[in-house]
Order: structure tokens, then C-alpha cells, then sequence
């Protein structure tokens, strides 16, 4: 099993289950429409120019290996929605969908639509590499550039293959659940499944308990999407936990909020069954196709999973089952992100899983009086959210936890990174790099502040810490 399964295995399950410019006509005499449709030539041109650069940027390599050998990659995948699949020969289901990706793929083109597909290889050797490739119709990444092919299964948190990545034209990301996308619309009627408004998705109207209720009673409300399945054991025991704080906060008067129950049952009865042990409203189960979209637009790859929007449809919190599980949850509602949470109560902080980015993590269960620990480490948790909010991607470098006690995840972050099982009076500070296969870091200090966290990072962009392979 992937790193991630096995971190995330006690709480959570995989999920089985995107106007033309008018044109002005003025009397040649001005010799306007010459000047404006340079300027729009000039503009065009700048903007195709960008987002060639920015598909070299993110892919890496300046080059891709075509049918005809190596071209570079600014020609290639210009003005091209392009396909990032990420397989390997030695994987039967990869073997197993790629035929059908061609197929896709060939009649997308036949079509007409501007895609291109790029070959993201996890084979073990170049021979393997050429064999596999030799069955593609499309482009691919140089097996040799492996760094670029590391960097951009981080990037994508790929945890597993076969895995499909759709980037628009100037490389932002379409959506991270492609073979979804791709599989549901064979002759590309959809291309290139850009994400739909949340609300359109939603629909016009949710199962209740009497009967269907329409989505403008929700107008004005915050949400909370609970994905989950009767058939997942994480689900069925964090479902009666969620209906006892839903049941709290209207209790309490409250009629701001609503929760909708979006399955991944995989049958109406089953989904009937399920539903009737719930308060709240539910997705149609009849509605695959928005169920599929929501999931990939708020990255849902294991259930359950609490996802909470704003009465506009912005994100709030992708990753609030931690939160809605705290004590406090009722008074907390919506969940807003924060910097720093405690390991032993779950893995999710400041809207991201442990799975899914880089954690400074301070193994502090051992310590008679942790608020010290907590106080310097919160200072840099806060530096680190507040950049994140600056960046292009909007995302935090990292994520920062402590332990409070050896429970909950505590005691297999300890058995994964080979640390004591007993915690000692001191603390252990360590960056888990789960979406990097797996990977760990273990400071040497023995006293955990501001400046030896800050220190310890440091080192860790520059490369210079030993990287250690997480096992059982």
C-alpha cells in the first residue's frame, strides 16, 4: 500500500467511485481596424508566448519526447489542453486503461480539439520506458528527467496510478480527476471539463426527510459536504458523531448552515439505507455526474470527507472532519483553517491532509507542559499560513502539528519515522514528506523553539538533511 493509505487507513478510505471577442468594422479610410487587429494580434501572440512558457515552467523539462524524437516543449503543448497521465508499464491497471485513454485521445483529435497528452513514466528503467511508450499515440517526459517527473507528482499529489491531470492552456490545473473526466465523456462533448459553479453542480434540489427540498431554501446558508458510503467502516463510525453535532448546533436555534450528504454508495438502496441514519440533506444519488465533479473539484480522495463553503460557494475549509470532530466543534462552525493543530486528535490542518502536503511535526506527548512548545512552534505555523495566503497557488508550504498525547495518529506517525514508542520527556521534531514517497526528516535538536524549527526548515530546502524512507 501507498504511504498515505497506510497513514490515513485508521480514519479514512479511498473514494472509487470541468463569448467570442465581437469584431468591429469601421470604414477603411481610418485604417482603425488595421491598428486594432494588430494590437489583438500583438496581445494574442504575448498571451500564447506566456502560456507556452508557463507549460515549460511547470512541466520541467524544455523538451518532450515525441514520435518524431525530442521536440520542445513551448511548440508541443502550445495552445493545447494538455492530459498529464501518470502510469507505468509494471502496473496492471495502468496497462488496462491505457488502450482506452487512446482510444479517447484519438477521437478527441479527430475531432479537432486541441489536446495533447504527456506521459508521465514511473517505470523502473529506460527499456521498460521504451516498451510502454512504444504502445502510446501521444507525447511523453524524457525518462531521464526524473526530478521533473517527482516534482510534478508533488505537485498533483499523485499517490497512485493510473492517475490523469488536465491543465488548461497557461497550465492551471482543470482538474486532478481526469480518468473520471475522460471516462465519462469518450467523444470529448465536454472538453476540456472546465469546473462548473458549485451551485449549478448542486442542482436545483436535495433529498430530505419528507421529501425533496429545493436548493433556494439553502440560499444565504454556509454548507458542509459530507462525502461518505455505508460501506466504508471510517464512515459508518464517524457519521453518528456528525449527526449528534448537527443535531447540537440546531438545537442551539441556529438555521445559518446546512450539511448535504453527497454519496459514494454504490446502489440507490444502499444509499437509502445510509441516508435514513442522517439529519441532514442529501445529493441525489441518481446524480453521478455532479457527484464526480464535486469530488474532483474539492479533491476528495478518501471518505469520509467534510468539505465547508461559504453561502457564495467559496471554499472555506476542504479538509474540516478534524475540526467537526474537536470538542468545541458546535462554537468553531464554519471551521475556518488554522495554522497548528494537535496531531493526536486527527491529521488535517489549515484546509490540507497529512497525505497531501509537507508536515513540521513536534512529537511533544512525552512533555509534562507542552504550552511553551506550542507557543513557539504556533509563531512559525503563522508566518508559514500567512505566505501561503501570498503565493501563486495560495497553498502552505507546510503544514504544522503537535502531539499533546499518544493518541489518535501519534502512535503510527512514531512506528512510520522509527521513533520510541514510549515518548520521552523531550521533544522530537520532524518534516513528514508523505506526497515525496513517503519521505521523513528528524531534527537532532533536543529543544524545540522558534529558532530551531526555522533552522531545521532551512536546512530542508536546501537539501541538506538526510532523507529516510517511512515504513510499517
Amino acid at each position: 500500500l501507498p504511504i498515505s493509505t497506510i497513514v490515513a487507513s485508521a480514519t479514512a478510505l479511498p473514494d472509487p467511485s470541468p463569448q467570442p471577442p465581437a469584431i468591429s468594422s469601421r470604414p477603411a479610410a481610418t485604417r482603425l481596424p488595421t491598428t486594432t487587429t494588430t494590437t489583438a494580434t500583438t496581445m494574442a501572440a504575448q498571451n500564447s508566448n506566456a502560456n507556452a512558457d508557463a507549460m515549460t515552467a511547470l512541466l520541467g523539462s524544455d523538451v518532450l519526447l515525441t514520435k518524431d524524437g525530442e521536440r520542445p516543449t513551448s511548440e508541443v503543448l502550445a495552445g493545447k489542453v494538455t492530459l498529464l497521465y501518470f502510469s507505468a508499464h509494471w502496473c496492471p491497471p495502468c496497462r488496462g486503461f491505457t488502450p482506452k485513454l487512446a482510444e479517447y485521445y484519438n477521437a478527441y483529435k479527430a475531432a479537432g480539439k486541441n489536446v495533447e497528452c504527456v506521459f508521465v513514466s514511473s517505470d523502473r528503467d529506460q527499456a521498460s520506458f521504451d516498451e510502454y511508450y512504444g504502445e502510446m499515440p501521444w507525447t511523453a517526459l524524457p525518462y531521464d528527467a526524473r526530478s521533473a517527473k517527482d516534482a510534478l507528482s508533488k505537485k498533483f499529489k499523485v499517490s497512485g496510478i493510473p492517475s490523469l491531470v488536465i491543465v488548461d492552456e497557461d497550465g492551471s490545473t482543470i482538474t486532478t480527476d481526469g480518468r473520471a473526466a475522460v471516462s465519462e465523456d469518450p467523444t470529448g462533448e465536454e472538453f476540456p471539463w472546465r469546473p462548473k459553479p458549485l451551485k449549478e453542480l448542486l442542482g436545483d434540489e436535495f433529498v430530505g426527510k419528507d421529501g425533496m427540498v429545493p436548493a433556494s431554501s439553502l440560499e444565504g446558508k454556509t454548507l458542509a459536504l459530507y462525502f461518505s458510503a455505508h460501506w466504508c467502516p471510517p464512515c459508518r463510525g464517524f457519521t453518528p458523531k456528525l449527526a449528534e453535532l448537527y443535531n447540537t448546533m440546531k438545537a442551539s436555534g441556529r438555521d445559518d448552515f446546512e450539511f448535504i450528504f453527497v454519496s459514494s454508495d454504490r446502489d440507490q438502496e444502499a444509499f437509502d439505507e445510509y441516508h435514513a441514519e442522517m439529519p441532514w440533506l442529501a445529493l441525489p444519488f441518481e446524480n453521478r455526474k455532479a457527484k464526480a465533479a464535486l469530488s474532483s473539484m474539492f479533491d476528495v480522495s478518501g471518505i469520509p470527507s467534510l468539505v465547508v463553503v461559504d453561502a457564495e460557494g467559496n471554499t472555506i475549509n476542504k479538509s474540516a472532519r478534524g475540526p467537526a470532530g474537536s470538542a468545541d466543534a458546535a462554537e468553531t462552525f464554519p471551521w475556518h483553517p488554522k495554522p497548528m493543530e494537535d496531531i493526536s486528535e486527527g491529521v488535517e490542518c489549515n484546509g490540507f491532509d497529512i497525505n497531501e502536503k509537507a508536515a513540521i511535526v513536534v512529537l511533544s506527548d512525552g512533555m509534562a507542559d507542552t504550552a511553551a512548545v506550542r507557543a513557539e512552534l504556533l509563531g512559525v505555523a503563522e508566518d508559514i499560513a500567512a505566505k501561503g495566503k501570498e503565493a501563486e497557488d495560495k497553498e502552505p508550504e507546510f503544514i504544522c502539528f503537535f502531539a499533546s498525547s499518544s493518541e489518535g495518529p501519534v502512535g503510527q506517525v512514531r512506528k512510520l519515522t522509527k521513533q520510541p514508542e514510549t515518548a520521552g520527556a523531550n521533544p522530537t521534531l520532524l518534516i513528514l514528506d508523505i506526497p515525496d514517497n513517503g519521505g521523513y526528516y528528524v531534527s537532532p535538536a533536543t529543544e524545540v523553539n522558534g529558532a530551531t524549527v526555522r533552522s531545521f526548515l532551512e536546512a530542508y530546502r536546501a537539501g541538506s538533511l538526510e532523507r529516510q524512507q517511512m515504513g510499517r
